[in-house]
C-alpha cells in the first residue's frame, strides 16, 4: 500500500512518523547502491493455539515483518509504503518507474539510505537523486491518485490517465499453456519467507520457456511487483518478452505496473478485477487468472498462448 503524504489521516500520520523518526535534513550514505538491509524479514513471537476446545501450551510462531519505508526525492518526502524490509532499492526504483517518473537508468543518479535517526529507524528511509535533466513536478505527483483502488475516478478516466505515460504493448511473444500452468509451483518454490510465515505476497518474472528470472516477497502485493520491476530497471534487464506471475489477484494497479515495465503477459493465481480486464484489453496485455493445476482463464489477448 503506497500512501501519498497529503492523503494520510492525522492519526495514521502520527503513527508512521513515530516509526520513521523523520528528520528534516537527513544525512546520506556515500555509496551508490545499498545492497545490505540490516532488517530481518521475519519476527518470532509466542502464541497459544486453541485446538478442539483446549488452550495449548505456549509455542513460538514466525511472522512477516511489516515496516514503513519513506521514499524521498532530492530530500523531499514523496511517499510511504508499508513493506517487508529487503530489496528496498528495487522497490523505490520500481515505484518511480511505474509512476512514470523514470524511464531509463540515465534518469536515476543514486539511491542512498539515510543514516541518521533513533533506534535505527533511519534505515526505513531512502533518498533518491534524479538527473538534473529530468523535469519532475513533485507537488503534482504527490496529489496523484491512481495508486489507490478507492481513488474515486471512473474507470475510463483512470485508464486514460495512465495511457498518457505508457504506450500500448506490442509484442509477438508466444508461450505454451504448459509453461503458464507450471508457474504457480515454480513461484511457490521461490517463496522461503511465505513457507515460514504464510503471510506474504509474491511476484516473479519468468521468460517464455518458464525460467525464473527474479522473485520477490512482500506484505504488499504491489510492493512485490515494484521490487521485481525495480530489479529489471537497476540491472538493465528488459522484460518485453517475459511473464509476470503474481500469487494473488490481478488488480488495475498491478496491470498498470506491468504496462510500465513493458510486460506483455500477466498471470495470477486468483481472479482479476473488472478494471484490470478493461485495462489489459485496451493496452494489448494478455491477462490470465485462476492459474491452478492444469487450468486457467485467459481474459484478454489469447493469441499469445498456444
Amino acid at each position: 500500500m503506497i500512501l501519498l503524504l497529503r492523503q494520510r489521516s492525522s492519526r495514521y500520520a502520527r503513527f508512521i512518523s513515530s516509526r520513521l523518526r523523520i528528520d528534516a535534513s537527513p544525512a546520506l550514505l556515500e555509496h551508490r547502491w545499498v545492497t545490505d538491509n540490516p532488517h530481518s524479514t521475519t519476527f518470532s513471537t509466542s502464541i497459544q493455539k486453541w485446538i478442539n476446545g483446549c488452550l495449548q501450551s505456549t509455542k513460538n510462531d514466525t511472522l512477516a515483518i511489516e515496516e514503513p519505508l519513506e521514499i524521498r526525492v532530492h530530500g523531499k518526502s514523496l511517499a510511504i509504503t508499508m513493506r517487508t524490509p529487503g530489496h528496498d532499492e528495487e522497490l523505490a526504483a520500481g515505484f518511480l518507474q511505474t509512476e512514470g517518473i523514470i524511464k531509463d537508468q540515465g534518469d536515476l543518479i543514486e539511491i542512498t539510505r539515510c543514516n541518521r535517526g533513533k533506534n535505527n529507524q533511519a534505515q526505513n528511509r531512502l533518498n533518491i537523486s534524479l538527473s538534473p535533466n529530468l523535469e519532475v513536478d513533485l507537488e503534482s505527483l504527490s496529489r496523484h491518485v491512481f495508486a489507490s483502488s478507492s481513488c474515486g475516478l471512473c474507470g475510463k478516466t483512470t485508464i486514460e490517465s495512465v495511457q498518457q505515460n505508457f504506450d500500448r504493448i506490442e509484442s509477438n511473444i508466444r508461450v505454451s499453456a504448459e509453461v503458464i500452468t507450471s508457474l504457480p509451483v515454480l513461484l511457490g518454490n521461490a517463496q522461503p519467507t511465505f513457507d515460514q510465515t504464510g503471510g506474504l505476497h509474491a511476484a516473479a518474472i519468468f521468460d517464455a520457456k518458464g525460467k525464473l528470472i527474479v522473485c520477490r516477497e512482500d506484505v504488499g502485493r504491489h510492493n512485490a511487483v515494484d521490487k521485481v520491476v525495480g530489479y529489471g530497471f537497476l540491472n538493465q534487464v528488459p522484460f518485453r518478452d517475459h511473464i509476470l506471475m503474481v500469487s494473488g489477484r490481478a488488480s488495475f494497479e498491478i496491470m498498470q505496473k506491468a504496462l510500465a515495465a513493458r510486460l506483455p503477459i500477466l498471470a495470477a493465481v486468483s481472479a482479476p478485477s473488472s478494471l484490470a480486464v478493461d485495462f489489459a484489453q485496451e493496452n494489448g496485455q494478455t491477462l490470465i487468472g485462476f492459474v491452478r493445476g492444469k487450468t486457467m482463464n485467459v481474459y484478454t489477448h489469447p493469441e499469445r498462448i498456444e
